[in-house]
């Protein structure tokens, strides 16, 4: 809403009926008085107005930071606002507040139009609002406040600017709308000037935040992105600039329904870009320093406001990089390969590692299969163990740490502990190395083969019952298989896991790490000795042999 005729007659009556409600009784008038008593326990002092008659003053009226200017006897000049049960109500602060608005009606009568002022909204009445600013009063009638009217704007802080003096009066009419107003004029000029003929301006820091700088060009302020810094990208602006500091900007852009104009420091600077893309190509080497330093990789500068970015599985060939920290620090040069250009969207990508030879390729010089190495367990994974030797990991898997089939390397091994192990197998051609560290022990089969022999009988207890056989545990951890059609004569649903059988050894295979036994054979074995017994023993005939065998 612009201040119109029509508003201003609005003023005029509310200004007529700000001022009758000031006078209350009749109309106030300065006396000078006598302070009287100054009763300090009442925080009050009772002065007297002449035909005996006497006023009422709060002490916190004649005291300066707590401490009482005057003392009994003192004259001092009061208004009388009125009377209330024949005693009259009088204010030494009304009596400063007129002499201040005095001074500004004197000081500002020619040009009052332009003075703004800064106030606290002290008093609402039916007309509009008291703002009182530098010890003066002032009435801004409700139709120039420009906001909505409720009970919590007394005590607000605003800005308005004086609109009428009545020095008849010593009343100060303000607008805060006509302030509005006035400010988004002169705002639109200033934005108008800078988005029309594309100049240059310098301006001043008002506020840096996260996300930007809010910059003051004029009295109007703009937000400069933290992406519209520098040609390096995002930048923390507080690590480049203070607030109070003075910037050179240019106007981007002006979003008119939220009112919000965009600033660019970098656009007045060169495109450092164009001359990178003209003098460097993808797989060139480049000497960069390292600028900052991130958990998900490094930022390097080039020299020239351009910053590369080195990611963190760039650094090195080592897969388990967890801090760049740990590698690069900043104010380091470094020679990097260039591995991305791309001038339209400003990304630069280089690498570290592709200048480093290749971990693998050092491995195969060194190592063959079948070496016997020592390495640190790097993680422990359901299926097994990664081990690191010289740089690169090798799969050492659960089947392969122990001849007992149940162990687990996620059981027996911990991060960061070193272990013996042999080079099972290099492929080159995937770059994988596959490890064993259970040849390295003695295998419970091999012993076991010193101590027995084929087709000796052997006792042990039913470990498991499987479709196509029985697994029975031996002494020392060992397992054998009984295959189903080695049971017999025993009946395979007549078993039971945790029985005790006996059978004969069939096979001892110590380079598959297998033991058969026979159920079968046994019997057979038996038989055959219970034969050779009745041929070498003439004396006694088949038949009590026989006897003497199933007693």
């Amino acid at each position: 809403m612009a201040f119109d005729n029509e508003s201003f007659e609005e003023e005029e009556n509310f200004a007529e009926m700000f001022a009758a409600s000031e006078k209350k009784q009749e109309t106030s008038r300065i006396v000078e008085g006598e302070i009287v008593e100054i009763q300090a326990d009442e925080n009050r002092a009772l002065v007297g107005v002449g035909d005996k008659l006497e006023g009422i003053i709060n002490l916190d009226e004649l005291s300066v930071d707590g401490k009482l200017k005057f003392k009994t006897g003192d004259k001092i000049k009061v208004m009388i606002m009125g009377y209330y049960n024949e005693r009259p109500k009088i204010s030494y602060k009304k009596v400063l507040e007129q002499e201040k608005t005095i001074e500004f009606i004197d000081a500002h009568k020619e040009d009052f139009e332009d003075v703004v002022i800064e106030g606290v909204i002290t008093k609402k009445n039916r007309g509009g609002y008291v703002v009182e600013a530098d010890a003066v009063s002032f009435f801004m009638p409700r139709s120039l406040a420009a906001f909505k009217d409720s009970d919590d704007v007394v005590g607000r802080k605003i800005k308005a600017q004086v609109v009428k003096i009545d020095e008849d009066e010593n009343s100060i009419v303000v607008s805060r709308r006509k302030l509005f107003n006035e400010e988004r004029k002169r705002k639109k000029k200033i934005i108008d000037k800078l988005m029309e003929e594309d100049i240059v301006v310098e301006g001043t820091i008002k506020k840096i935040t996260s996300y930007g700088m809010f910059v003051d060009v004029g009295g109007v302020d703009g937000l400069v992105h933290y992406n519209e810094i520098s040609y390096k990208g995002p930048v923390n602006p507080s690590k480049l600039y203070s607030e109070g500091d003075t910037v050179t900007v240019k106007a981007i852009s002006y979003d008119k329904d939220k009112r919000h104009l965009s600033l660019s420091i970098k656009a007045v600077l060169p495109d450092p870009w164009a001359e990178v893309e003209d003098e460097l190509d993808e797989g060139d080497t480049i000497t960069v320093t390292v600028s900052n330093i991130e958990a998900y990789g490094v930022f390097v500068d080039l020299g020239n406001d351009i910053e590369g970015f080195l990611h963190i599985s760039e650094i090195s060939w080592d897969k388990n990089v967890k801090n760049p920290n740990d590698y690069l620090t900043v104010g380091e040069e470094i020679d990097v390969e260039v591995i991305e250009i791309n001038p339209k969207t400003h990304k630069l990508r280089v690498s570290l590692k592709r200048l480093l030879p290749k971990p693998f390729d050092e491995f195969v010089k060194n190592y063959k299969e079948g070496d016997v190495v020592t390495g640190t367990v790097t993680s422990l994974t359901d299926f097994g163990a990664f081990v690191r030797i010289d740089g690169v990991e090798g799969l050492l898997h659960n089947q392969d740490i122990s001849w007992d089939k149940n162990t687990k390397c996620k059981d027996v091994l911990k991060v960061g502990e070193e272990i013996e192990v042999k080079i099972a197998k290099i492929n080159a051609e995937d770059q994988k190395i596959s490890l064993n560290r259970k040849t390295l022990l003695e295998s419970p089969i091999d012993k076991f083969a010193t101590t027995h022999k084929v087709n000796t009988p052997i006792t042990g207890t039913i470990r498991d019952i499987k479709d196509f056989g029985v697994f029975v545990s031996l002494e020392d951890g060992v397992d054998a298989l009984i295959r189903d059609e080695d049971l017999s004569p025993l009946v395979k649903e007549e078993l039971e896991v945790g029985q005790e059988i006996e059978a004969a050894i069939a096979v001892i295979d110590t380079r598959r790490d297998r033991i058969r036994l026979s159920v079968k054979k046994l019997d057979y074995i038996k038989n055959q000795a219970m034969l050779e017994e009745i041929n070498d023993n003439e004396s006694h005939s088949l038949g009590d042999l026989i006897k003497d065998k199933f007693k």
